[in-house]
Parts: C-alpha cells; sequence; structure tokens
C-alpha cells in the first residue's frame, strides 16, 4: 500500500516509532500528537478520513515532529500489513503501538440486534487489535530478534458497566479487548514487550455521533463522581505514561481514566 501523507520535506530523524490507529479524531488524534512530542516518529492511521490525518500530520511536523498519514482498515488483515510495512520503510523500527481505533452503532437493546452489526463491531474492535498486536509482536519481539517495546490498548469503561440498554456489543468488544491485554501481556512479558490498556469514560469525541446522540456526554455527567465529561488529551497522557519507561515495571495493567466512575 502506498501511504497517504503530508508532504515529508526535509523531517528529523527519530529512534523510536508509534503506528496509533484511528488517529484522525479525538483520543487517537491526541495521542498522535501527544506522542511526537514525546520524541517518537508516529504513524497516523485513519479510515475515511484522510483530510483529519493530514491535519495531525501537518500540527506534528509544525511542532518539529516527524509523521506519516496511512489508510488502513484494520479489521482488514492485508491492510493492517501493507500499514505496518510502510511505518517500517518511511519511519523506522517500531517501538509503540496503540491499538486505538474503534467503532459502535447506535443506540439499542439486544434484542433489536443483528448478527451483521454485531460482526461489524467485533472485526473492527476485537479482531483489528488482535491483528496489529500480532504485526506489532512481530517486530518488538526478541524471540523475532526485536529489542522490545510496548503496546497500549484502548479498552472502555463499558467493559465493566456493560452500557445496558445502549451499546451491549461495543461493551462486550471492550471486554475482549481487556482480556487481549492480560492474556498478550502474560505470553510476550519475557520478550521485551509490556502491554497494558486504558479504560476511558464519557469522554468529549466524535464517536458519540455515530451512536446517535452527539450530546450524550452532557447528558450522563451526572453520574460520574467528579460531574463531568473527560476530553482526549486526559487519556492521551494516561496512553503516553504507560508507553514510556516510567512505567518499565507495568504489564497486564489498567488505568481507568473516567472520572472516578
Amino acid at each position: 500500500m502506498a501511504p497517504n501523507w503530508v508532504e515529508q520535506g526535509d523531517l528529523p530523524m527519530v529512534d523510536k516509532t508509534a503506528i496509533v490507529t484511528g488517529a484522525g479524531r479525538g483520543i487517537g488524534a491526541a495521542t498522535a500528537l501527544l506522542a511526537a512530542d514525546h520524541g517518537y516518529g508516529v504513524c497516523v492511521n485513519y479510515l475515511h478520513n484522510k483530510a483529519a490525518a493530514d491535519d495531525v500530520v501537518r500540527k506534528i511536523r509544525e511542532r518539529g515532529g516527524r509523521a506519516i498519514a496511512v489508510g488502513a482498515d484494520v479489521s482488514k488483515e492485508a491492510d493492517v500489513i501493507d500499514m505496518f510495512e510502510t511505518a517500517d520503510q518511511e519511519l523506522g523500527v517500531l517501538s509503540a503501538l496503540v491499538n486505538n481505533a474503534g467503532i459502535l452503532a447506535p443506540q439499542m437493546r439486544v434484542d433489536a440486534m443483528d448478527a451483521g452489526r454485531i460482526d461489524r463491531i467485533m472485526r473492527t474492535n476485537v479482531t483489528g487489535c488482535f491483528m496489529c498486536a500480532r504485526q506489532a509482536v512481530k517486530r518488538m519481539s526478541s524471540a523475532y530478534g526485536g529489542k522490545g517495546g510496548a503496546i497500549v490498548n484502548v479498552s472502555s469503561m463499558a467493559s465493566k458497566l456493560g452500557s445496558p440498554g445502549e451499546y451491549v456489543d461495543y461493551a462486550a468488544s471492550k471486554a475482549a479487548v481487556d482480556a487481549l491485554t492480560i492474556g498478550l501481556a502474560g505470553e510476550v512479558a519475557a520478550e521485551g514487550i509490556r502491554v497494558n490498556a486504558v479504560r476511558p469514560g464519557i469522554i468529549y469525541t466524535d464517536i458519540h455521533a455515530s451512536g446517535g446522540e452527539p450530546g450524550r456526554v452532557d447528558r450522563v455527567k451526572a453520574g460520574v463522581p467528579m460531574q463531568r465529561g473527560g476530553h482526549p488529551e486526559e487519556v492521551a497522557e494516561a496512553i503516553i505514561w504507560l508507553l514510556s519507561d516510567a512505567a518499565s515495571y507495568s504489564t497486564g495493567c489498567f488505568i481507568d481514566v473516567s472520572g472516578g466512575r
């Protein structure tokens, strides 16, 4: 796959590279920007909105960082392979993966859901994480000659709360991400790879519009102990900490960024 990126010019060299999936908006975009501030060359993955991803790349470039925007559907194995190969070629040795790409569908009860909807959610939110993690392990693991690295999966507080009446399928997909985090962390801990996760609560992002309620955060924030919704940058801070050497003895761990809920 030929990468889609903002014109590179003379980009600075970097000694660590991160792939952030679903990085054209919300938590992914905030994470990509913060990763660049911490010295990562960043592969900004997007699905449809190339302009938004290119804007993230532009902001990184303006800050003196290195980034490319790569279009790939993480639910498709071939796309995932191409994305990782493009990052290899354009940015260098992978040292971090943020599995952030995720989707949800309009709010409804389980008894109204059809198999097609559930399959779409699971392909992106679960299979996508597995496929990206597999490619990362093949590059980072000492068993493959790699130098180690870190993976952070973006789960959700929905994995603990279940989202009844709204997104039980989404909640179930994020519970699977939690299990992946724990299991993969155990598999690769002795191979130089740490695997952790963040569980955001209600965060001001565009994903709520996909569920048919753009204003959902403001509707439910009174039920949060801190009495407010969170912001993508607050989640990004937790992600970058888990990627960093400051978290060098943490694997299979979760940070709930949820205002106390």
